[in-house]
C-alpha cells in the first residue's frame, strides 16, 4: 500500500472524527455549522482515481449523513463536488492543472483560495438546498448557506494549515 492511500485514509478517518465528535456540535447563532470533513475530497490528489474519489465522497457524506441523522444530502452534496472538482480545477489553475504539482495546503494563493471558495459553496449550496427544499424559503436558505460558507471557509483554512506537512 503506498504512502499517499494511507495519508487519505487517515485523512479520511480524521475529518470524519473531527467532524461527528467535535464539529456538528458547533452551532452558532442557532444556524452556523462549519462543515470542513470536505477537506478530504478538496485535498485528493490531482492525479488520483477519479471512481476512488466519487466513491470515498458518497462513504463520507453518508457516514456524516447517518451521524446527523439526515436522510443524504451530505452524500448528495459531496459527490456532486467530487465531480465537479476537475472543473474547479480548471477554472482556478488553468487548464494545464494536470501537469503542474499542486497541492492545495501549500501558501495560499488567489488560485488556492478561489478553488476552496468554489468548492465549498457549491457543496453548501447543495447541501442547503437538498436539506430544506422548499422554494418559498429560498432567501432564508441562500443566507444560511451563504454564513455557513463564510465560516466553513474560515474553518477549513485554519484546518489546511494545520495539518501541513512539515518542510523538509
Amino acid at each position: 500500500m503506498n504512502s499517499t492511500v494511507l495519508v487519505n485514509i487517515f485523512r479520511f478517518i480524521g475529518l470524519l472524527t473531527l467532524q461527528v465528535m467535535v464539529l456538528n456540535h458547533i452551532n452558532l447563532f442557532g444556524f452556523l455549522n462549519p462543515y470542513p470533513y470536505i477537506l478530504f475530497i478538496l485535498l485528493f490528489p490531482v492525479n488520483g482515481n477519479r471512481a476512488a474519489l466519487l466513491v470515498s465522497a458518497f462513504f463520507l457524506g453518508l457516514c456524516v449523513d447517518m451521524f446527523l441523522d439526515t436522510s443524504g444530502p451530505h452524500a448528495a452534496a459531496c459527490v456532486v463536488l467530487a465531480y465537479v472538482r476537475r472543473n474547479y480545477f480548471k477554472l482556478a489553475f488553468g487548464v494545464s492543472f494536470e501537469y503542474q504539482t499542486i497541492k492545495i495546503n501549500d501558501r495560499l494563493s488567489p488560485e488556492r483560495f478561489s478553488f476552496i471558495l468554489m468548492c465549498i459553496v457549491t457543496h453548501h449550496l447543495i447541501l442547503y438546498l437538498l436539506e430544506v427544499f422548499n422554494l418559498g424559503l429560498i432567501f432564508s436558505t441562500l443566507l444560511n448557506a451563504l454564513y455557513t460558507t463564510i465560516f466553513t471557509l474560515i474553518i477549513s483554512l485554519i484546518v489546511i494549515y494545520l495539518i501541513k506537512p512539515a518542510k523538509e
